[in-house]
């Protein structure tokens, strides 16, 4: 076999030209020009009768969070793309757009579980402040800090990861923002269990790459004994028909699910620019039905029946308190005798506010943030109930808090449509511009010798399995780690060996990456924070 570091470019993958012309171009700037005019049209249409837009702000805080994902297209799906290409499944031109296009198409219809569970890493009551000078340092912090790391990681050819980034990022935020705080004060920093919950699947995930990839292969071997799919590929000729539709299946899928899953980490930035830079149009959720504030008043009433099952007798909360105890409750997630009185007057307060109107666009602009914040509130004291059983509840009363739950969600956690088409536009741009850095990497330095068709082939299928798995439990994963590590799997498992000086790099990009992020965000914000 051949060894490719050998800089040899007879026939090189990379050089395989696409026999389609300028058509995929035209079709890409078609899509490009269709969505921009909806984004724009559509964001001109829900700031129609918003209060005081700062266009400049605006602006800016968006262009930074599409040019995370920008990055983020050209950084991650280049690995989706790698194995297609050095098998001469694909020529690397087409291979690129149609990652891109189906990258494109995973963000559309992405659910947006993996934003929130993301965004609830940072400190409540930032959240609840995104449009004050230390929510907008927050988000402007963590963006910044980001894409600085992605850039440098991308420009020495990297494979790292853009999950971990933005989780050590937020990390950082979370840190600085309880560094900053006065002595003694009522201030969350990280929330360490849904970090911990983020860091198990961005560790675990490059570990479960590596072992099943190569599991994968030597599986393979067993039942299919195609000499020619374990030896480097001749010149320039594809792998036979089935294995090639096997390769470009699972590099459609894992840029599918690669769009479904870190494309959301931009939509939960841009919702929370959006809230914070203009609440009265986006700090509420104004599509739903119409009879949806009929249907959460009811949600509302029940829960407040469930919870008043569960006080404790002689335990009483005045109702200037309650907001506060809830606060608090959600800030040091630990549940007192006092929460629950606390968090059934809150509810009412909070319901009566809205008693008054028929839809949520009815209701006054100088409403819309607190009931916005008063619902968000809400919303992580339910968690404690339903997700963390900080208050045992029968499974009766579960199902009805439940339901309460996902009825003040779809209030204050949803993403517009305009904002899906905007982070995939970014998304599928990117992925087309800047990949071949990471691509060499992948198909080159993993290993000793060419990447072969079975190679490909386990790697895909095993990164395609992981990500679409951690995409339907809402967790994010790193394309970047799970795919070079699969690689990595099936060069040991083929026993031709790994370019140590490259997997030292990977590891240390692995190693370095939280830390590293943490670090820049953690100084951006007290930089941030002292000029805005």
């Amino acid at each position: 076999m051949t060894d490719v570091t050998s800089g040899q470019r007879s026939g090189h993958p990379l050089d395989r030209p696409s026999s389609l012309g300028s058509l995929p171009n035209i079709a890409i700037a078609l899509i490009l020009l269709g969505g921009l005019g909806y984004v724009c049209y559509a964001l001109a249409a829900d700031l129609t009768g918003a209060v005081a837009v700062p266009w400049i702000l605006l602006g800016l805080a968006l262009l930074i969070a599409l040019g995370f994902e920008f990055v983020n297209g050209f950084h991650d799906t280049a690995n989706a793309v790698a194995t297609v290409i050095y098998t001469h499944s694909l020529p690397a031109e087409f291979a690129v757009i149609w990652s891109g296009f189906f990258n494109f198409l995973g963000v559309l219809t992405a659910s947006g579980a993996v934003a929130f569970g993301i965004i609830s890493l940072l400190p409540v009551e930032l959240i609840m402040q995104v449009g004050s000078s230390a929510g907008l340092a927050m988000v402007f912090a963590l963006l910044i800090a980001a894409i600085v790391w992605n850039l440098g990681t991308w420009y020495f050819g990297l494979p790292a990861s853009s999950s971990h980034t933005m989780v050590g990022s937020i990390i950082g935020v979370g840190l600085a923002n309880q560094f900053l705080a006065p002595a003694g004060s009522a201030t969350s920093g990280v929330d360490w269990s849904q970090a911990k919950n983020i860091g198990l699947s961005l560790l675990i995930s490059p570990l479960f790459g590596f072992f099943l990839a190569g599991a994968l292969l030597l599986l393979m071997k067993a039942v299919v004994r195609n000499k020619a799919l374990y030896v480097e590929p001749k010149g320039n000729n594809p792998p036979p028909l089935w294995i090639r539709g096997l390769l470009i299946l699972t590099c459609t899928l894992v840029s599918f699910f690669h769009g479904s899953n870190d494309g959301q980490k931009g939509m939960g930035l841009i919702m929370l620019i959006l809230i914070g830079v203009v609440p009265t149009a986006f700090a509420l959720n104004r599509t739903p039905d119409i009879n949806y504030l009929e249907t959460y008043k009811a949600a509302s009433s029940a829960a407040g029946s469930v919870l008043s099952n569960y006080i404790k007798p002689g335990v009483t909360v005045a109702p200037a308190d309650a907001k506060a105890k809830v606060a608090e409750a959600v800030r040091t997630r630990n549940w007192s005798d006092e929460t629950t009185p606390a968090l059934k007057i809150f509810i009412e307060q909070t319901t009566s506010q809205l008693s008054p109107y028929g839809s949520a666009a009815a209701v006054p602009a100088g409403l819309v943030s607190n009931t916005r914040n008063d619902m968000y509130l809400i919303g992580e004291a339910l968690k404690l109930i339903d997700s963390k059983k900080l208050l045992p509840v029968s499974d009766a009363d579960l199902k009805t808090i439940k339901t309460y739950h996902v009825a003040t969600d779809n209030t204050t956690k949803f993403i517009p449509t305009w904002v899906k088409v905007a982070i995939a536009l970014a998304l599928g741009l990117g992925t087309m511009v800047g990949w071949k850095r990471i691509v060499v990497t992948v198909g080159e330095k993993i290993g000793k010798t060419h990447l072969t068709y079975g190679q490909g082939a386990s790697a895909e299928i095993v990164a395609a399995a992981t990500i679409g798995a951690a995409d339907y439990l809402g967790l994010p994963v790193s394309t970047t780690h799970v795919l070079s590590s699969g690689v990595a799997g099936t060069m040991a498992a083929n026993g031709t060996g790994l370019q140590m000086s490259t997997v030292r790099n990977l590891l240390m990009a692995w190693v370095l990456t939280l830390p590293a992020s943490m670090a820049l965000s953690f100084v951006l914000f007290v930089v941030l924070r002292q000029v805005l």
